[in-house]
């Protein structure tokens, strides 16, 4: 049984850290702000219609956040095997679009 991957910070913490597994592109509102703060090039923003499993009638439109959704844009993992786990992605998401696991350290 592997253990999952860990690290330790500088002030000498154990940390665990949770990589990208998921981004819920029906909920995106392509604000590209965790293209923004991601070190690793792990997003890309691309065209809402070039995406075949996003239907028009599902996307969330609900604007309660204050945040305009009539965008044609939406983001997408180009590169999450580059992801380093720091979540920093989530942190700046205003809808919750991503989500993140510990992973299994290689045997």
């Amino acid at each position: 049984m592997s253990e999952l991957i860990t690290g330790v910070t500088r002030g000498g913490e154990s940390w665990t850290p949770a990589f990208i597994n998921a981004l819920n592109q029906q909920n995106c509102i392509g604000c590209g702000r965790c293209y923004k703060v991601c070190p690793r090039e792990v997003f890309e923003l691309v065209d809402r219609e070039d995406i075949d499993d996003l239907d028009d009638d599902d996307y969330d439109d609900d604007d309660e956040d204050g945040f305009s959704d009539d965008t044609s844009m939406v983001m997408s993992l180009m590169n999450a095997l580059d992801c380093i786990g720091c979540q920093a992605c989530s942190k700046v998401c205003p809808k919750k679009c991503l989500s993140h696991e510990p992973a299994q350290a290689a045997a």
